[in-house]
């Protein structure tokens, strides 16, 4: 009996897997016919069907970059970055629309280890760091166990090096893999998707007025309150925006 219910759960899993390429493909054909508005219908609908990829998101940034509209664009291949962080195309695109947001922020010099966090670090999501930590967890076992049944000194250093420094590695790379989910669950990213909006100085629409934001503008989420969002943009201002006004990338 479980055999067989394992075969149904496979061919329905392997049917709903074509059925959501059929449906992509058909996306893919629209965008080619420069049918931009029915090609982003059909991604959404991949992507409520939650089937995620840089790919897909690469394809719906692109094709809300053809019809003009900068929050989506930036939204969309921000998240496909998040996936696939070294996709060149992704970033060169990325470059373009950013030239069509408004607002121009500069942003706050960054310290020495920020530097290394931003330019080397984040160029591996934290899943891809906890894979190399599975890497070097397992090659350290290995060279360890070979220097258990080795018999040659020389070889036997060699392996017994090999190994304590997998493990050293493992312990950086398990380091890096905290830090990196601990900021991607605290510091919550969004993108302006209102054409203009306020920053209020307090969570209340008779509140003050600090600073006005234009659409496709990254902002930090710091806090939430009812419909209120906290943020703080890139050169360290913060203040309260309606929640509806931005869309989360995590």
């Amino acid at each position: 009996m479980k055999k067989y219910l394992f075969l149904l759960l496979l061919v329905g899993t392997t049917f709903y897997a074509q059925d959501v390429q059929k449906v992509f493909d058909s996306a893919n054909e629209l965008y080619q016919e420069e049918n931009y508005e029915k090609a982003i219908d059909l991604y959404e609908d991949v992507e409520r069907l939650n089937f995620t990829s840089s790919a897909l998101f690469y394809n719906l940034g692109n094709a809300h970059y053809k019809l003009n509209q900068v929050g989506p664009a930036i939204f969309y291949y921000e998240k496909a970055l998040q996936i696939d962080p070294n996709n060149e195309d992704v970033k060169n695109n990325l470059v373009f629309a950013k030239r069509l947001a408004l607002d121009s922020i500069e942003e706050l010099p960054q310290s020495f280890f920020q530097k290394i966090d931003s330019n080397y670090l984040k160029s591996l999501s934290y899943n891809e760091w906890a894979i190399c930590a599975v890497i070097f967890t397992f090659l350290g076992s290995l060279f360890f166990v070979f220097f258990y049944f080795t018999y040659s000194s020389g070889t036997k250093r060699f392996f017994f090096v090999s190994s304590m420094f997998s493990f050293f590695l493992l312990f950086i790379t398990l380091a890096i893999t905290y830090q990196q989910f601990s900021n991607f669950s605290k510091y919550k990213e969004a993108i302006v998707f209102a054409e203009e909006t306020s920053v209020m100085n307090a969570p209340t629409l008779n509140s003050e007025d600090l600073f006005t934001l234009h659409e496709g503008t990254k902002v930090m989420v710091l806090d939430t309150i009812d419909n209120w969002k906290k943020i703080k943009i890139a050169d360290g201002k913060q203040g309260w925006i309606i929640g509806t006004e931005v869309k989360e990338l995590n």
